[in-house]
């Protein structure tokens, strides 16, 4: 399992260390009970507004990889926090944001149209990288949400692969929020489908009220952040 808790020596460490071990555990047993290997699924932290102070609580305990929901937020806090975190891009993704995001993310989960890939492709090549991205697709069909549409994958990924600066390495989701997790698994086993349809390999799904079940449909990156950070001191829709 791509997660690990370490050392205790402080009030907040020790909270989020607990935390940390406690999903990492829930992680390897779901991942056991699905007939898989706990080192396949990758735990983000995802840091959205958290204050730089819990998130290095959390560097402390072994936990690097964190997920933020804003370019804006995200340019105000990297530079705060230990250069041993690595940072990926969850929320949607505006064009005129994305040669920020390429500076900042190694991996771009919110890819959800052909003119942000583009853009991004331009904005790649002009810093001399090349981006990881996720598609992301709305399997449920909700109007809320942002997305593709599964329909639409096969021809935006078409497209997308003639990108030279773009690694499209899977696809992401967000499931409907159900009081009974079981209820989300059927959105999760369309995102696999269409991975393996698409020969693909990452699948981002899951937070933490339903990342077991994402585990169980294939999961290989799931978001925690409630679970790990607590409660979020602004409103915001629990990862």
């Amino acid at each position: 399992m791509r997660c690990v808790a370490f050392s205790l020596y402080n009030s907040t460490v020790n909270e989020v260390a607990h935390n940390v071990e406690r999903i990492c555990e829930r992680i390897r047993v779901a991942a056991l009970r699905a007939g898989r290997q706990p080192e396949e699924i990758t735990l983000v932290a995802v840091s959205k507004t958290i204050e730089p102070e819990r998130i290095e609580a959390a560097i402390a305990v072994g936990q690097t990889l964190f997920g933020e929901s804003k370019v804006q937020e995200a340019r105000a806090k990297i530079p705060l926090i230990s250069q041993r975190a690595r940072w990926h891009l969850l929320g949607h993704l505006q064009t005129n944001k994305a040669r920020e995001a390429v500076a900042l993310f190694a991996l771009i989960h919110s890819v959800d149209s052909i003119k942000l890939a583009v853009e991004l492709n331009k904005w790649a090549e002009r810093a001399g990288k090349v981006q990881a991205i996720l598609l992301e697709v709305n399997t449920s069909g909700e109007a809320s949400k942002f997305g593709l549409k599964p329909e639409d994958l096969g021809a935006a990924l078409s497209e997308m692969n003639k990108l030279p600066r773009l690694d499209v390495q899977g696809l992401m989701t967000i499931a409907p929020f159900f009081e009974a997790a079981e209820k989300t698994r059927p959105y999760f086993r369309r995102l696999r489908e269409l991975r393996d349809e698409t020969g693909l390999r990452e699948l981002s799904m899951g937070m933490t009220h339903d990342f077991e079940v994402a585990i169980e449909e294939g999961a290989t990156m799931v978001r925690i952040g409630t679970a790990i950070f607590g409660e979020r001191k602004r409103h915001e829709p629990a990862e």
